[in-house]
């Protein structure tokens, strides 16, 4: 199957304008509404054209397509299209290969979440859709997806979702690594992220009033719904992390540009899966040399820490004075 942004769409519509019996639809009427729908959906620069509707049609019609009943009646000297059997559908048709397939993938991946909190349907559901459907169930793995279900704390992740998406305040019993003992907090959760996987959930701290308040899901030690007025975050979530690596944004800190120097071996690696957005990179003789603009903190350093020999600091200096501390302390222990 053509695998167009806008194909389904485009079939659906034809589908609806040839089950119409009550119309005719002449190839100018039917061009006329797959636009309409194609515009509603994404837009003027969506529309297709004369050609691109007859492609359509001969796939509808085709052993690869949905082979649909369709003919061409005679109106004058103009031609228009209409199923044989108006009671026909492609959405009663059953799938071909090609979605079979599409579909059973999918569910390969949806089925890793299937331990999760908030994703315990998905042990149900999966066996109705591969009955239904009258898809192969395979028994063998063939996916893998970095994730731990046994994660400390994984357990409130239901939780903090469904306040975020309900609009609840909450009372949270935490401790952080720093405390002997926990502490209570009103929260107002706003954003669950997660990182090197580990989910954290950020929000509103309302004793403190700061909006950017961060719990370690695995340091939380019990969540209760409390009474209060929810405060809607007036932050984009998505803007507060771009500029960082990792969950920590230290305060007052401002967006400074790194350059890196990556040895021959390593610079693949890098290439194809950049530190960050903004990466810019150029080769300075055997060595690979990147530019990121990002805001120093922990998660940036032990980044880099993690490559060893394999990379150099060039800029900013305090960066590279505070690496270099870290990896002499290093050098101690082992000494």
């Amino acid at each position: 199957m053509p695998k167009t942004k806008n194909a389904q769409i485009r079939y659906q519509v034809l589908d609806r304008c040839f089950r119409n019996s009550g119309r005719k639809f002449f190839w100018e009427d039917l061009l006329k509404e797959v636009n309409i729908a194609l515009e509603e959906f994404n837009g003027p620069g969506s529309k297709i054209k004369r050609r691109q509707l007859y492609d359509d049609i001969r796939f509808m019609e085709s052993e690869e397509g949905f082979k649909i009943p369709l003919k061409k009646y005679s109106d004058g000297k103009r031609k228009y299209y209409r199923y044989t059997n108006t009671e026909f559908s492609i959405s009663n048709q059953p799938l071909n290969e090609d979605e079979k397939s599409q579909i059973q993938s999918a569910i390969s991946v949806l089925s890793r979440f299937s331990g999760a909190p908030q994703f315990e349907w998905v042990q149900e559901i999966i066996p109705v859709i591969q009955d239904r459907l009258g898809l192969k169930q395979n028994s063998r793995e063939v996916i893998s997806i970095e994730s731990n279900i046994d994660l400390k704390g994984i357990e409130h992740l239901g939780t903090l979702y469904d306040a975020i998406v309900n609009e609840l305040v909450l009372k949270v019993e935490y401790q952080d690594f720093k405390s002997d003992e926990s502490f209570e907090l009103t929260f107002h959760p706003h954003f669950l992220k997660q990182y090197n996987n580990r989910w954290f959930a950020f929000g509103l701290n309302e004793l403190l009033e700061i909006p950017t308040w961060n719990l370690a899901l695995d340091r939380i030690q019990k969540i209760d719904q409390t009474q209060g007025e929810y405060i809607q975050p007036e932050i984009d979530w998505n803007e507060y992390f771009f500029d960082i690596i990792g969950v920590t944004r230290p305060d007052e800190e401002e967006v400074e540009k790194v350059v890196l120097e990556f040895t021959k071996e390593q610079a693949p690696y890098i290439i194809t899966k950049p530190l960050h957005p903004t990466q810019k990179y150029e080769w300075v003789g055997e060595k690979l040399r990147i530019e990121i603009e990002v805001v120093l903190n922990y998660e940036l350093e032990s980044l880099l820490l993690s490559f060893g020999d394999k990379v150099k600091i060039i800029q900013p200096y305090a960066l590279k004075e505070k690496i270099a501390e870290r990896i002499s302390k290093a050098a101690i222990i082992y000494s």
